[in-house]
Order: C-alpha cells, then sequence, then structure tokens
C-alpha cells in the first residue's frame, strides 16, 4: 500500500511537471514578469500534490531585493520555500549536473556556484549582487550543507561573499538590499508528531542517494512543515561577513527552536498557518 502511495505521487508529479516545463521555458525566453511567479504558483501544487502542508509566520518582503538566509534539512525545502514566495536558489555546481533536477532547478534560475575553484566563486558572487539589484529573492543555505533536521549546524561565513565583498567590488553593494531570516522544521507526518527520531527520516543528509531517499519518504504519509520568516534587515547594519553570519545564525536557530518546541500549538496537516503580518 504504501509503495502503491510513493508511485501514485511520483507518477502525478511527472505528469503534472513535464507539460508544465516548456511554458516556463518559453516564459523566460521571451522575458516575460511571469517568469518569475510561476515557479511560485508550480511549487504550491507540488506541494498539495505531495500531501506537505506549509505553515507560515511571517512575510517575505515584496517591495525590495531580498538576500533570504535559511537553514537546509530536505530535498523538500525547494518546493517548500519556493511555495513561500517567488524565490531562486543558490545551489551547489553538481546540482546542474543532476538528471531532470538540474533543469528545474535552471527553470527557477537558479545561481549555481563552485565552491572548489575561488575565480568562478567571485563571478558567481557578481551574479548574485546582479540579481539583488534587479529586485529579486535569493535563498542562501548558510550551513553549506543539509542537516538532520533537529539542529542548526554552524554558518559558514564564505558563503556570504556575494552579500558582503571585500575591496573594489564592496564599493555601494549594500544600497536597497536587505535580508531576511527563514527557520523551517518538519513536525508532523499524519498528524503525528515527528519527534528527535522521526525527523532525520524527513532529513536528506550525509551521503543519502537523492531517488531512494525521496521513494521511502513519499511512502510515510503527509507531512506538516512550519516556517518561520524574520524582519527585513538593511545589509548595511552589519559590518562584516562574520556579523552577518553570526545575526542569521542566531536568529534562525531561534526560530527553528521556537517551532521544536513541545509547547507549540498542534495543526492538522492541510491547515494553514495566517502570516502575522496579515492579521
Amino acid at each position: 500500500m504504501r509503495n502503491s502511495r510513493a508511485f501514485l505521487l511520483i507518477a502525478a508529479f511527472v505528469l503534472f511537471t513535464v507539460p508544465l516545463m516548456p511554458v516556463q521555458l518559453l516564459l523566460r525566453a521571451t522575458g516575460s514578469t511571469a517568469a518569475r511567479r510561476f515557479p511560485h504558483w508550480y511549487h504550491r501544487q507540488v506541494c498539495r500534490l505531495l500531501g506537505v502542508s506549509v505553515h507560515v509566520e511571517g512575510k517575505v518582503a515584496d517591495d525590495r531585493p531580498v538576500l533570504l538566509v535559511s537553514n537546509h534539512v530536505s530535498w523538500l525545502d525547494i518546493p517548500v520555500l519556493s511555495a513561500v514566495a517567488p524565490i531562486s536558489f543558490v545551489a551547489k555546481s553538481e546540482v546542474a549536473a543532476w538528471p531532470f533536477i538540474s533543469w528545474l532547478a535552471k527553470l527557477q534560475n537558479s545561481v549555481f556556484v563552485d565552491r572548489e575553484r575561488p575565480r568562478l566563486v567571485q563571478d558567481t558572487a557578481r551574479e548574485i549582487v546582479a540579481r539583488l539589484r534587479r529586485g529579486d529573492h535569493i535563498v542562501l543555505f548558510a550551513e553549506g550543507t543539509s542537516s538532520d533536521g533537529n539542529q542548526v549546524l554552524p554558518f559558514k561565513t564564505s558563503l556570504f561573499a556575494a552579500a558582503k565583498p571585500r575591496g573594489e567590488d564592496a564599493a555601494g553593494i549594500e544600497d536597497g538590499i536587505y535580508v531576511q531570516t527563514i527557520g523551517l522544521a518538519y513536525t508532523h507526518q499524519y498528524g503525528l508528531p515527528l519527534g528527535r527520531r522521526g525527523r532525520p527520516l524527513v532529513a536528506w543528509y550525509g551521503d543519502m542517494e537523492i531517488a531512494s531517499h525521496a521513494w521511502d519518504l513519499l511512502k510515510r504519509g503527509p507531512l506538516d512543515v512550519h516556517v518561520h520568516v524574520g524582519e527585513p534587515v538593511p545589509l548595511s547594519d552589519f559590518a562584516d561577513r562574520k556579523a552577518l553570519a553570526s545575526f542569521t545564525q542566531e536568529k534562525v536557530r531561534g526560530a527553528v527552536a521556537g517551532i521544536l518546541t513541545p509547547r507549540r500549538a498542534v495543526h492538522a496537516p492541510g491547515e494553514a498557518i495566517q502570516d502575522k503580518a496579515s492579521r
């Protein structure tokens, strides 16, 4: 029965996704403003299809360029965060070579970074800066990898190179750019708390193979994920990368701890949490 569920969900995902890929390709090729919003709509449908209920507290600012700094737990983070707001991601260069997934990442206008080649890292940083200046919302997974879902790993200062460049590239970069933090945690499956032992079953980390992990996870049933979005803070408020990394790490860890506290209200699958900003 569980295998049937996973098979049907994957089949439905492919049948839903493949016909829409040329649509997004056309939107990007024509320079349509809808190319930025379309993945947001698409991932909201994907979350519904996969049975992932996204509960959001706070709001991503839509009137200014924002660097979103988030923790990273699973491959599911991509559709979850994309369902929250129109965004793009900073992804490691290996993703660009993954079958099928690379196409989805490119269609969402992801920025690929090769951390092993310093010269290319600088070029990537300039690309991120240019995108932010155009008003894009870009997500940075500041841990540099994914965790087991029970903790937030230390943030890597070097990953903030685009936000706080040094030397000549630093001139005027911060003007009008903001930073928001995102803390996310998977809390329930079939409406039951995952707990400390259950959360690593959702997490995709270490040397796990993505296809087998996706199959096992989809067999388990519907999930609830909570996303806490912090208030926007001007990038210019931070003296350097270390200050930015320290601030965002503290905020994200606090948000995740708040989500996972046992005193937090339990929300049934499918129930939406109204953004505080809209109350």
